[in-house]
Parts: structure tokens; sequence; C-alpha cells
């Protein structure tokens, strides 16, 4: 093992390669950009294929033929760019082919900035594009997990047949932290896809790769097998992280950056007196609502930290399910949440304050 400084955008890239990932088809834009930038040269490095598409619409979509193809596969981009690939990604659901699909997030709405934001939280684990459907997605909070999570992004897709998304923001995708990497970059095992559109290979009848079902007794069919796959997911692959939660009367909770920011808090407070925890989803879908609802018996308190206008802290509140007041801070178009002020805003709700 080697430890090597990478920035959060090139640890998305060489996270792809190690979990065998040999087929990116992408856009550039602030604040992903270095991630195409890196697959560009490392790519054919491995033997494997980048493209840069003319649009993130004929970027989904090249993705949709490489893993109807039977490879792993993935694209990336940032808020406006996956706005542009919501189309693809529900004919991806439709025809249960596993991706990868990363949105390094910005300020926004409309073409916003190029700072940091979460406000993409809704567009990620409520579907976003048309039709009943769901996606995996995953929330790093520091450069070795993108590393890490990579990996398990593709063995997911793989697993269950479905496209994952990651999101981080821009202050993920910028910044470097060290991380530990193997010496050899070796190709996984990759699971047989016998449903793959590669050729006859024996079979008397071809495989078609589909999400069109003119029969609405059809369609109805799929979606039901979608979603009973998506209780499975659920039941298995929840993740989050707890820190410091067992005697906590004040929860704070986040993803990705704004976690790291909470987590600091959590410190901060309990070296004051106050008794803080943290609760970190790492699967933003599925959700982690039971370990919200476990703290909801002792804690009095929750507050949500986002950098958005408050998304997830809908989440929160029906898994509390209102035994506990839910409260938020959040900033906003590229703006960051500072510790002192969620901090400040701690001591104010613990003092009894709205």
């Amino acid at each position: 093992m080697s430890k090597v400084l990478m920035k959060g955008n090139e640890a998305i890239g060489e996270g792809a390669i190690r979990a065998g990932c040999r087929h990116f088809f992408g856009y550039p834009i602030t604040p992903q950009s270095e991630l195409p930038h890196y697959l560009a040269k490392r790519m054919p490095e491995v033997g494997g294929v980048f493209l840069q598409a003319e649009s993130e619409t004929s970027s989904i979509n090249m993705v949709y033929g490489a893993a109807g193809a039977g490879f792993r596969t993935m694209t990336s981009s940032s808020s406006p760019g996956l706005s542009l690939m919501q189309e693809g990604i529900s004919y991806l659901v439709g025809a249960e082919l596993p991706c990868v699909v990363v949105n390094v997030m910005r300020g926004g709405p409309g073409l916003g900035n190029i700072a940091p934001a979460q406000g993409d939280y809704f567009q990620a684990v409520k579907g976003g594009g048309h039709g009943d459907y769901k996606l995996v997605v995953l929330a790093p909070a520091s450069v070795q997990e993108i590393i890490d999570m990579m990996q398990v992004a593709f063995d997911l897709a793989d697993q269950y047949r479905t496209p994952v998304m990651l999101v981080g923001d821009g202050i993920l995708g910028q910044m470097m932290e060290p991380v530990e990497l193997a010496d050899e970059v070796t190709l996984p095992e990759v699971p047989a896809k016998p449903w793959a559109a590669s050729g006859l290979k024996g079979r008397k009848k071809p495989n078609i790769v589909n999400s069109l079902y003119i029969v609405p007794e059809d369609c109805e069919e799929l979606n039901q097998r979608l979603f009973a796959k998506y209780d499975v997911i659920a039941a298995q692959e929840t993740r989050w992280e707890e820190y410091r939660l067992e005697d906590a009367e004040i929860v704070l909770t986040g993803f990705g950056t704004a976690a790291r920011i909470a987590k600091s808090v959590v410190d901060k407070a309990r070296s004051e007196g106050i008794k803080a925890g943290l609760i970190r989803p790492i699967t933003l879908w599925p959700f982690p609502s039971e370990v919200y609802a476990k703290a909801a018996a002792h804690a009095n308190k929750f507050l949500c930290v986002e950098m958005s206008m408050g998304q997830m802290v809908e989440d929160v509140r029906l898994a509390v399910n209102g035994k506990k007041p839910v409260h938020f801070y959040g900033r906003s178009g590229g703006m960051v949440p500072l510790a002192k002020d969620v901090l400040a805003e701690v001591k104010k709700l613990m003092a009894g304050g709205e």
C-alpha cells in the first residue's frame, strides 16, 4: 500500500478504474472537470475507453449502450449537466442496466455558479426523471471514502442491475487529502452478465435491452419488480455513520461536506458540556430512517445541516415521525455553513430557542 495526495475528482476516476470500469463517457463542467481530464489520461493506460461526448444527453445514452453490452461504465457531471441526463437515467432504470453516475454538485438553481452546494438532493433521491423509480445514492465525506465507495458503487450496480449515483460537492471534488492505494491496479472479478446484448454466444434467441412496455399490464409488472428489488436494497444496503450518539441530547445530521462541518461542531459542543451527537447518512437512498427513529428515544432535538435551503431535512422529519422537533440550518447558492454559526444554532436550540 502507498499513501498519496489526491484531489477528490481524481479519486473518483482512480476509484472507478480500480473497480473495473473501462468505459467513461462524459462532458466537462466545473467543478468536476478534473475527473474527465484525469480519465482521459488514465483510461488508455489500462486499455479502457474515454470519450468526450458532445453533450450530457449524448453521454448518458452512450452509457446506456455500454451498459447494455455488459461493460462496467460510468459518466459524471455537475448539477445542470445531471438535469440533462434525467431522461437517459430513467431509461437505464427501465432497462435494468447497471452503471455509475457521478454528480459533483454546484450552486443553483439555473446556471448558478461553480461553488459547492447540495441542492440536488431531491433530484438524486426522489428519482429525478420520469416514472416510478429509485437510485442507490452514495454520499462520501472524504477523498479516501470516495476511492473506497467507487468499488461499492459498481458492485451494487451489478448486483442489483440498477444505476447507482455518487454525489459530492465542489469542496469534495476540489480538495486534496492523503489516500491509501494498493501499489498495483488489479482488475476485480466482474460478475457474469448473461442478460447483456453482446452477441448470441450459442443462444438461439438474442438478448433484448429495452425499457418500452406498450402493454400497461407489462409496464406495471416492471414497476412491481423494480420496487420489490428496492425493498431488498433498503433491507440490505442502507449505510450510515454514528458519532457520539449514545447519550446525545441534540443530534446533528448532514451528508458529505456538511456532515464534516457538523462533526467538528459535535466535538466543540461536547467540550462546552453540550451532549451533541451526529448521524451521517452514507446512503441517501436507501435513507437510514431507523437510526433516526432510534435516536429519537433519547435525544431532545435534531438539527439538520445542509448546503441548501433544506431538502434532506424532509426525510429526517419523516424518519423522526413527530417524536421530537427537527430543526434546520443551511446555506445555499454555493455558500458553506461555518462551524461557529452551526455551534451558535446548537446553543440557541439547547437554551430553548426556536
